[in-house]
């Protein structure tokens, strides 16, 4: 099965009209794009889109054969213009099943939002699905085996992607398509990065591509640290990396502390930006964790793990650290460190960057500096992936 991308922007295409932003401003030339609109074998248009004839031709296609139009979304504004010879665009209604005389067969799928996504089989058996801007499938049940492709707005609805991983739609083989791409992300590099993390990649306007032709799955980092100064970003940014993913676990080594309300409001913060389906374990015992099988774990932080295994070991104390904190915080990193070597579990760990400013005043301090110094450079050794993250901008250090 044959699929040309006419487009692979949202409805209102990138850059938006008369849209000032840095996204908008830097999405030109090979970088615009216009509204997503797919060929499936010149057979079947998926969204009907201005200037489409146009692009096709472009791309060194036609629409005279093709024999059925289908919408996804709903289409605000003035009627689009059907080119001459198009049949009239319509929709199957949800759960619906329609063959084309090619032989192709489309299944319209509920979503949870405005709009049809649609299961297309080509005669062969290759399936495709292609889901509308902002939309994700309503109820997805467990599918028979993975799509050989999908396409989605995986940097609108990233959720979208995990339940389909969660149902087995998506598999390891699965060519992820991003599509619907709008100003909420730069283009370029920091696209091809975020679309990487989530397994997924984008393809400029188009590009033919053949559905269930062996193409290489982007790698998803199996262990990746970021790190940063206060409020850098960093948080997030780790977040976004496992967001298509069905079921994380939240490794919070602050705890609550009682009393204290500007900390309950941070911790509140954070719990409300992850999905619902995330798990959330408040502890500092991370070895057992990376030992154990499960899903991905997002380590938040390590420089609160540190506090905690130098309260342990009284390193506070000029005295107590020369005569065994020192000796025993080693013990506790180096014991963290394989474990990070070892584990066969997707990790995302959040550390903090300190010592770039004044030097502390006290020994205590100037100690905390130094062993969290150390437990990154350790860290960082074990990860694929190294992120350092400036203004909420993230740079890619290592992966």
């Amino acid at each position: 099965m044959e699929l040309t991308l006419l487009g692979t922007g949202a409805p209102d295409g990138l850059p938006r009209p008369d849209c000032p932003c840095a996204a908008c401003a830097t999405a030109r030339g090979a970088r615009a794009r216009a509204a997503t609109a797919l060929l499936v074998d010149d057979a079947l248009l998926l969204d009907l889109t201005p200037g489409a004839a146009l692009a096709a031709a472009r791309a060194g296609h036609s629409l005279t054969g093709v024999r059925q139009v289908l919408l996804t979304h709903p289409h605000d504004g003035p009627a689009v213009e059907v080119p001459a010879g198009l049949p009239t665009a319509g929709r199957v209604p949800d759960g619906r099943e329609l063959t084309l005389i090619s032989g192709h067969r489309v299944r319209a799928v509920p979503m949870d939002s405005p709009g049809t996504g649609y299961e297309v089989t080509s005669p062969e058996g290759a399936r495709l699905l292609y889901l509308p801007p902002g939309g994700a499938p309503a109820g997805v049940a467990d599918t028979r085996h993975p799509y050989d492709m999908v396409l989605a707005d995986v940097t609108g609805r990233p959720d979208a992607l995990a339940r389909l991983r969660a149902a087995g739609g998506v598999g390891p083989t699965t060519d992820v398509v991003a599509v619907h791409l709008d100003h909420g992300v730069p283009p370029g590099p920091e696209l091809d990065r975020r679309l990487a993390a989530a397994g997924a990649r984008a393809v400029p306007d188009g590009t033919t591509l053949i559905v269930g032709e062996y193409h290489e799955v982007p790698d998803v980092p199996r262990r990746t640290l970021v790190t940063g100064g206060a409020r850098s970003g960093k948080s997030l940014e780790a977040e976004r990396r496992l967001e298509t993913f069905p079921e994380v676990v939240y490794v919070a080594t602050g705890g609550t502390r009682a009393g204290d309300a500007e900390w309950a409001a941070r911790v509140s913060l954070h719990r409300e930006r992850r999905p619902g389906s995330w798990r959330t374990e408040e502890t500092c015992d991370l070895v057992p964790l990376l030992g154990r099988a499960g899903p991905p774990l997002l380590i938040d932080c390590l420089s609160l793990w540190l506090t905690d295994a130098m309260d342990r070991v009284g390193a506070w104390d000029d005295d107590t650290w020369a005569r065994r904190g020192e000796r025993e915080l080693r013990e506790r990193v180096a014991e963290l460190i394989a474990a990070v070597r070892a584990t066969r579990r997707t990790v995302v760990a959040v550390t903090n960057e300190v010592g770039a400013g004044i030097v502390p005043a006290d020994a205590g301090s100037r100690r905390f500096r130094d062993e969290l110094g150390r437990l990154n450079a350790a860290f960082a050794d074990e990860c694929e992936h190294v992120l350092y993250v400036v203004a909420g901008q993230p740079l890619v250090l290592r992966g």
